[in-house]
């Protein structure tokens, strides 16, 4: 109904609200690889975290405090350094060991870089540093390109530098030699944990801030198939420079049988070629559409983009259905022509390039599909941050609208019990006070025999009873301007000139007057269950109210 002292809309009915619901912002598998995984491994190398040094330095301590007494005052000296993320834990570290002499002071360096691996490159962090290359040579090749990469996208990292001078020489920039020490321990222990190599590193310092690592390694054994090229005195490269240089290339015959194959396919299929090359066993042509398999067609299509996919010589083979788009190049020679295929690896992220058995190293470094991989596992992870912060946006937005219809109802249900200024004194948490007033006229009422009625009805038949009356008071009090205080049972009480509401205050009696008597009239109206009209009795009323 309407509110009694102030015209108002009805509202709706008093129902509970759902709150705000839960969101989860782990909207991405953690057991997934991406750029912020490969970035927390480069941090290990170059400036791990105190909370990280601190847990190698206590596994560091457990184990060589024999070798290393002076150690022990180390342990757990620093067990919540995690608390304080501007805290220099290193250089605390480095200072000391000032008091060892200078072999020693190395040598613990190198070790905590060691145990810095053992209790850091676990699971998803092992994949990151896995996912550069296959080997060690792999791996410090592209430490060069991605740190470049990460260093433009994330404030955070540290100002040094790695450059791959050759495949055995990596060149680290940085002002702090402790760094410099630790990271070898860290290339040194990666080695043997991640490729089980037993890799030889020497450092040396070349100036001020720049230190040169030799890696001395077992030689490799070069791919047979980079003696096959069809005719390498065409070349002005040897064939085998060639095919390192571009890794995603093949070269046809007339036949379309495979006479070289670049590092990468011939990683991929050094197994599978023992029986047959024609090139339909290894590769199946998505595009062009509807292209003919013959010599003459696909060189006729050289301006064309192509995209192959590789089939799967045996059952086993890990990079089946791996996309590769490219551009094939007519090539003519003196006794025969060839075609050529160059391209790249069609891939989504540094998860699906893992799944295919490569690495990044596998990648070359002029090719512009190294920097996608990574820049584009930045914008996933932007887009995902901000679905979730749209998603989060989204739930305030509907929480704060559930508030504000919970507000306006509990305003209402206010304005219902109570007038309009002691409602808003409650709302706003301000005291009551009692006031009192001379020129107030109330009334009260009852229904004639109530309590027979109920004593042969039921329940139900005396609420609708009652509802069907107090509805139709309800309007009166709308329509005579009077306030309703409360009815209690049959008791029904009115009042009329409380706070001042009419300045013409002679006519209130009369209006309560009124009241009463359509309240009777309305009662005539209505019959109990027992088929007797409904009677009210109007007690009385008071000139004057201590509200």
């Amino acid at each position: 109904m309407a509110c009694p002292f102030v015209h108002r809309k009805p509202v709706e009915p008093f129902s509970r609200q759902q709150s705000v619901a839960d969101f989860d912002l782990q909207d991405i598998n953690d057991d997934s690889l991406t750029l912020k995984h490969i970035n927390e491994a480069l941090q290990l190398l170059t400036a791990p975290s105190n909370q990280t040094i601190n847990d190698a330095l206590v596994s560091l301590t457990e184990k060589y405090s024999e070798r290393f007494p002076a150690l022990t005052k180390f342990k757990n000296e620093k067990s919540n350094v995690s608390s304080f993320p501007h805290y220099d834990y290193l250089a605390d570290i480095q200072s000391a060991l000032m008091e060892f002499d200078e072999a020693t002071a190395i040598d613990i360096l190198i070790l905590l870089g060691e145990e810095l691996i053992e209790t850091a490159c676990h699971g998803v962090i092992e994949r990151a540093f896995k996912s550069l290359g296959g080997n060690m040579k792999e791996l410090i090749a592209s430490l060069d390109g991605v740190y470049d990469v990460l260093k433009l996208q994330e404030e955070d990292l540290t100002d040094t530098g790695f450059v791959c001078a050759s495949e055995n020489e990596l060149i680290f920039t940085s002002d702090r030699i402790c760094v410099a020490y630790v990271l070898l321990g860290i290339l040194q222990r990666l080695s043997k944990k991640l490729y089980g190599e037993h890799s030889e590193i020497n450092m040396e310092r070349l100036d001020g801030s720049r230190f040169r690592y030799l890696f001395k390694m077992v030689a490799e054994e070069k791919p047979e198939l980079r003696a096959i090229s069809s005719n390498p005195a065409d070349l002005q490269m040897h064939n085998a420079t060639f095919c390192k240089m571009f890794p995603w290339h093949f070269i046809l015959d007339e036949n379309l049988d495979l006479v070289q194959i670049g590092n990468a396919f011939s990683k991929l299929f050094k197994n599978y070629l023992t029986t047959t090359r024609a090139v339909t066993n290894f590769f199946r042509f998505r595009r062009p559409v509807d292209l003919k398999l013959e010599f003459k067609e696909i060189a006729k299509r050289t301006n064309t983009p192509f995209l192959l996919t590789l089939r799967s010589p045996r059952h086993d083979f890990v990079a089946k259905g791996l996309e590769i788009k490219g551009q094939m190049v007519f090539c003519p020679g003196q006794k025969k022509n060839t075609l050529m295929f160059i391209g790249s690896p069609f891939i989504d992220g540094l998860e699906g390039l893992t799944c295919n058995g490569l690495f990044l190293s596998d990648i070359p470094i002029y090719d512009a599909t190294r920097e996608v991989i990574l820049v584009g596992e930045q914008a996933r992870a932007q887009d995902g941050l901000k679905r979730r912060m749209d998603k989060l946006k989204k739930e305030v937005e509907e929480g704060h609208e559930a508030v504000s219809k919970e507000r306006k109802k509990n305003v209402s249900l206010l304005q219902l019990i109570f007038p309009d200024e002691i409602a808003e004194k409650l709302w706003l948490g301000k005291q009551v006070d009692a006031q009192s007033f001379s020129d107030v006229t109330m009334l009260f009422s009852d229904i004639v025999g109530f309590t027979g009625i109920c004593s042969t009805a039921s329940p139900l038949q005396v609420i609708s009873m009652l509802e069907s009356l107090y509805k139709i008071f309800d309007e009166f009090c709308g329509i005579f301007d009077v306030y309703k205080v409360e009815t209690i049972g049959d008791a029904y009480c009115v009042a009329k000139g409380l706070e001042g509401r009419n300045s013409n205050s002679r006519y209130d009696a009369a209006k309560v007057a009124f009241m009463a008597m359509k309240m009777i009239e309305t009662c005539s109206k209505h019959v109990a269950h027992s088929g007797k009209n409904i009677e009210v009795y109007i007690h009385r009323f008071l000139n004057s109210c201590l509200y």
